[in-house]
């Protein structure tokens, strides 16, 4: 059965308006912006800056891959905390079926951590032993 185009309007109206209404705000807030922004002039006008301090030194600096390596280890841990914690929110349902799941998924996680301690991937210190000098 073909809807005309008065069922549509009907049953979509609000989901138009509020498409309409986005699209109008936006328009309106870079219209205001552009009329009552500030325009500065001078010579530091196209200089970079940072919370107001002026930045110092190369800005393709090169960081050590330990920070990245750091960076990711702290997301792969901070996954696991999320499934531990909704395991145990769900700790009743799942019996002991869950129970061994969540210890086996925890001692994956320690043997990693234990691999990364052994192969130094945990040395921030610059000299560490197994880290950059």
């Amino acid at each position: 059965m073909a809807e005309t185009v008065n069922d549509l309007l009907v049953r979509y109206w609000a989901t138009g308006f509020f498409v309409v209404a986005t699209l109008a705000l936006c328009a309106l807030m870079v219209g205001v912006s552009s009329l009552l922004g500030g325009r500065s002039q001078g010579v530091n006008r196209d200089l970079p800056f940072e919370s107001g301090i002026v930045g110092t030194g190369d800005a393709r600096q090169r960081f050590s891959v330990k920070f990245y390596l750091v960076a990711m280890l702290f997301v792969i841990f901070d996954i696991e905390a999320v499934f531990l914690f909704s395991w145990a929110i769900v700790i009743e349902d799942v019996g002991w079926t869950g129970f061994w799941g969540a210890a086996v998924f925890v001692f994956i996680l320690l043997a990693g951590l234990l691999y990364d301690s052994r192969t130094g991937a945990l040395d921030w210190a610059p000299g560490a032993s197994g880290g950059e000098q």
